[in-house]
């Protein structure tokens, strides 16, 4: 996952203050060092740390719980309302019929990310073309055509010309017939004079609708400094932060670039091609903290899943509904969705499972808990409270299990349920659900 090291410390945060007795100043200042300690291992700046814990502790102590929440769940809310305040700087990259320029400097990833984006494109139905305007890196159009085979898009380059709003212009003629063009430019090892005239040439043939600056994140907050240069050179629209998986900086690079307010649109996670997720901070947030990212979930769970069960499911949580037949539901596509890592990770509450054991012991935890949720009635999977001693000898007989194990389904469900209620609390997330049941999003 993503800045795992950083979300085990914040989940580690978030769990000092569920196991308080209760909160108070003192608790409240520890759990603000120990956010302050997270954050600055994680290479977040210095003077963004003490401005984000600042008013974490202002509000904790004067803030009143709104109604129906406990100290606790309001605290923990408090924290996850301003991380996100952090990075939330626009929307993600609309999938829809456009004309996409990347820039940045070498060895960024700008060629890779944009056969990435090809790909993510082209499954979703539409008919893409790559343009290769890299006329100074050797082997960059011979990259880009690997990468165009490879995802079964067209490619089109000119080795030998070094005109690049020429070959430009020739490829967005070539390519009338699709409705998105993306278009690889040249990179530099500094922003040289030269890269921001030829930049500006390409882009005022090309008329892009996004121009998407692609930053290394293993520079830390030196990706605050570079995102500002090349906007002020060539108006960059979004940033895509390549390098995401295991750095230590990748912190650093996320906050420094919220600073500058651009917009965050992509984070690259991986080597594969499939390796690009759609950034979007209160999914980030929350996922960090082991809230899950039910949205996302979902999204995955569609091709899956009938739309009746998605719509129920999604019904249910809106509701405050989250019963043991949607947990059931959720982990019914576990296995069809991806790595189960990532998976876990959307699901609330269950990231310490993951964090605790390793994948293939947490794949039979969640077969046994399928399993045990076989062997309940569905007045059980529906109101999980009924579950008293008699009960779960019942169920753990019928599922080949011991008491013991029904018991732990039933405090993770409790916990999932929880962590559903309380990223149901943000206004935005609750908007944000309610549209994908309205609209398309679901398959509704």
């Amino acid at each position: 996952m993503v800045l795992e090291g950083l979300g085990k410390s914040l989940r580690s945060v978030l769990g000092r203050i569920s196991d308080a007795s209760n909160v108070n100043e003192d608790l409240v200042k520890e759990v603000s060092k120990d956010l302050q300690r997270a954050l600055l291992q994680a290479d977040v700046n210095v003077q963004l740390v003490l401005a984000i814990t600042k008013r974490v502790e202002e509000r904790a102590l004067q803030e009143r719980p709104p109604a129906g929440k406990s100290a606790k769940e309001h605290v923990i809310r408090i924290i996850y309302e301003e991380l996100v305040a952090v990075l939330d700087r626009g929307d993600p990259l609309p999938m829809k019929a456009q004309r996409i320029m990347m820039v940045g400097l070498y060895g960024q990833g700008k060629t890779t990310t944009a056969g990435k984006l090809a790909w993510q494109f082209s499954k979703k139905g539409f008919k893409v073309g790559l343009i290769a305007a890299d006329v100074h890196r050797p082997a960059a159009y011979d990259q880009l055509l690997q990468l165009g085979e490879k995802v079964g898009v067209d490619v089109h380059g000119e080795p030998g010309n070094e005109d690049a709003p020429a070959i430009v212009e020739n490829g967005l003629r070539r390519f009338k017939d699709k409705n998105v063009i993306i278009i690889d430019t040249s990179g530099r090892h500094g922003l040289e004079e030269d890269l921001i005239q030829e930049l500006k040439d390409v882009s005022a043939v090309a008329r892009p609708d996004e121009r998407l600056l692609v930053l290394d994140s293993q520079v830390g907050q030196q990706a605050g400094p570079q995102a500002a240069a090349f906007h002020d050179a060539v108006g960059v629209t979004g940033v895509v932060l390549t390098k995401m998986d295991g750095t230590a900086k990748g912190g650093g690079a996320l906050s420094a670039v919220a600073q500058t307010k651009a917009r965050i649109v992509h984070l690259g996670v991986g080597e594969q091609i499939r390796d690009l997720e759609p950034f979007d901070a209160d999914r980030f947030i929350s996922r960090l903290l082991g809230m899950g990212d039910v949205q996302s979930l979902m999204e995955l769970a569609k091709d899956n899943v009938t739309d009746a069960d998605v719509e129920e499911t999604a019904r249910n949580m809106m509701s405050g509904r989250f019963t043991l037949k949607d947990m059931y539901n959720q982990m019914e596509a576990v296995n069809k969705m991806g790595p189960l890592q990532k998976v876990m990770s959307m699901i609330p509450g269950f990231s310490n499972i993951e964090e605790k054991m390793d994948m293939e012991d947490s794949q039979q935890r969640l077969r046994r808990y399928k399993v045990i949720m076989d062997s309940m009635t569905d007045e059980e999977l529906e109101d999980p409270r009924i579950v008293k001693a008699s009960r779960a000898r019942r169920i753990a007989t019928g599922a080949g299990v011991s008491g013991s194990d029904v018991r732990e389904l039933i405090k993770q469900y409790n916990q999932s349920k929880k962590m559903m209620k309380g990223m149901l609390g943000n206004r935005k997330m609750r908007k944000q659900l309610m549209k994908q049941m309205q609209g398309g999003d679901l398959g509704l």
